[in-house]
């Protein structure tokens, strides 16, 4: 018997141990080999000896914080676009009928044969700046927090979602879903990604609202001199932009109220058979109007950044209006960039009224009433250049970004204190050159 015990405390000795359980996405650096350490050693000796060597750098694995949710609702905005990909096409080939009927191709083909590309080239370039200005206006709603996991490249891949399936689904409907998500994939929460959202959709849409308020406040004469009546209908739009936005902030300021009143127009909707889906509109009234009222007013305890993100928006909208003006000059035809800004404002909340893909329908009838006197005969190629730099071209770039992703793991706000002091370090350097001593008066 003693012998069995003493075969069995042999083998357990020479059992190898189990292998320390590791977290999962973790890089672990391997651990240097511990050195032998006298009784006289000091006592830094001994902890570089002991555990300084073996360091455990930890980072998420940000897929795993994806909910199966928000990657099913990205797949259903992929299908959306593959259909708006067919429609769009089914609207081209209209188009180009169109053309050969009505016998303008001839006009159509000699008016492109005379446009300057180097103003089309800056056209390209301002849309250029209203990404980048969309990216800025993320990054300064995200550079206060040091522990936000997001990047600047994740934010840039949310910024080309938005472009991206704004323009191919119908009435945006996939942008929200595809932004959220990847913000959730950078390793945000989906509360913390719901809040960022709906904070950057709120000022986006008081930024139209406000932009329209100040070219009608410069422009109305115009407007009522070129269109009569028929402005009406711009001004009724813009009146239907800003009742959107008090809107919007009163869902913000006052949730529950309007969740009441939502599950009695559920309930009223659903006896009579009108709801299909009733539990994902339930969730909608009773989840998500919460969860957008807490983002927005968590975001709106940093009052100033709100109002720096506004004032982005009002550029990044400039950059857009402005668009129409770039094509003009590229024809060789005089125009007035405050008058265009106003077209741009009004075309943009035709376009945006029209729940078919890219605004399909209000594009064209609004760029022919508010633009078809400046160009004049060189309307119907006009409208093709500027469909071109404002929706075709950003949707075909804004592609090859949606799988942009950061991966050092630092945050915005570590890397811009990090670039901080660099500079200030530079600055301090050159101040204390060489260069810089002179004639010295001292007194006594």
């Amino acid at each position: 018997m003693a012998e069995d015990a003493e075969k069995k405390a042999s083998a357990a000795q020479k059992r190898p141990k189990a292998p320390k359980p590791q977290v999962v996405g973790a890089k672990v650096s391997p651990a240097k080999p511990k050195a032998k350490v006298g009784a006289g050693a000091t006592t830094k000796a001994r902890a570089a000896a002991t555990g300084a060597g073996a360091k455990v750098k930890y980072r998420v694995n940000a897929a795993k914080a994806v909910s199966a949710k928000d990657r099913e609702a990205d797949k259903q905005s992929m299908g959306q676009v593959r259909k708006s990909l067919v429609f769009l096409g089914i609207v081209t080939l209209a188009y180009l009928a169109y053309l050969i009927i009505s016998g303008q191709m001839d006009v159509f083909l000699s008016s492109l044969a005379q446009v300057d590309s180097s103003w089309m080239l800056r056209g390209a370039l301002c849309y250029l700046v209203y990404y980048v200005i969309g990216v800025s206006a993320y990054v300064l709603s995200v550079v206060a927090d040091p522990k936000s996991p997001v990047g600047v490249r994740d934010l840039m891949s949310v910024e080309a979602a938005g472009v991206f399936f704004m323009n191919l689904t119908p009435n945006g409907m996939g942008a929200a879903p595809a932004q959220i998500y990847r913000l959730t994939r950078s390793g945000l929460s989906v509360g913390g990604a719901g809040a960022l959202h709906s904070t950057r959709f709120i000022m986006y849409e008081a930024g139209e609202g406000i932009f329209a308020a100040i070219m009608l406040i410069f422009r109305l004469d115009y407007f009522l001199d070129s269109f009569g009546d028929f402005i009406i209908i711009g001004i009724l739009l813009f009146a239907f932009k800003i009742l959107e936005c008090v809107a919007l902030f009163a869902i913000c300021a006052y949730p529950k109220f309007f969740s009441s009143i939502g599950n009695w127009v559920l309930r009223f909707a659903n006896k009579r058979g009108w709801v299909k889906d009733y539990d994902h509109w339930y969730q909608v009234v009773n989840n998500q109007i919460m969860e957008f009222s807490d983002g927005f007013k968590s975001a709106a305890k940093n009052k100033g950044d709100l109002v720096g993100v506004l004032v982005l928006t009002l550029l990044q909208l400039g950059c857009l209006y402005a668009l129409p003006w770039f094509v003009l000059n590229a024809f060789g035809k005089e125009a007035d960039l405050v008058t265009c800004l106003a077209s741009g404002s009004m075309l943009e909340l035709l376009t945006s009224a029209i729940p078919l893909p890219g605004g399909t329908g209000g594009a064209e009838g609004g760029f022919a009433l508010l633009f078809g006197r400046m160009f004049g005969a060189q309307a119907s190629a006009g409208f093709v250049l500027w469909r071109a730099i404002e929706y075709f071209l950003p949707t075909l770039c804004a592609a090859p970004l949606l799988g942009l992703r950061s991966t050092s793991g630092e945050s915005i706000n570590h890397r811009f204190r990090r670039y901080g002091m660099r500079l200030r370090g530079l600055f301090s350097r050159r101040g204390s050159g060489k260069g810089s001593s002179g004639i010295k008066i001292t007194f006594k």
